[in-house]
């Protein structure tokens, strides 16, 4: 067994509530659904502009898991409405 963690940081542009950083991050979420992941928000939950999120995927195959979690950070990269501060990822095998 595989497992491949990936800790995000990110900084959410205009958010002034948490209603709409929970705006943002919805669909970030969402994407993470149909990758067959699992995604939370780990940290900053207080804070309008900044998130931590923490995306976890379990295979037979690192080769995958690094593919899809290097597309994940891509449909990040193209988000006009976050930007990435921080990032680590780590696979483990078991």
């Amino acid at each position: 067994m595989i497992v491949g963690a990936l800790k995000i940081k990110l900084h959410i542009f205009g958010a002034s509530s948490l209603k709409e950083k929970r705006k943002v991050l919805k669909p970030i979420k969402d994407k993470v659904s149909s990758m067959n992941a699992s995604i939370a928000e780990i940290g900053d939950n207080d804070l309008w502009q900044s998130a931590s999120i923490g995306l976890v995927m379990v295979s037979n195959d690192s080769a995958h898991i690094n593919s899809m979690m290097d597309k994940f950070m891509q449909t990040l990269i193209v988000n006009d409405e976050i930007e990435i501060v921080d990032s680590a990822m780590e696979i483990i095998h078991l």
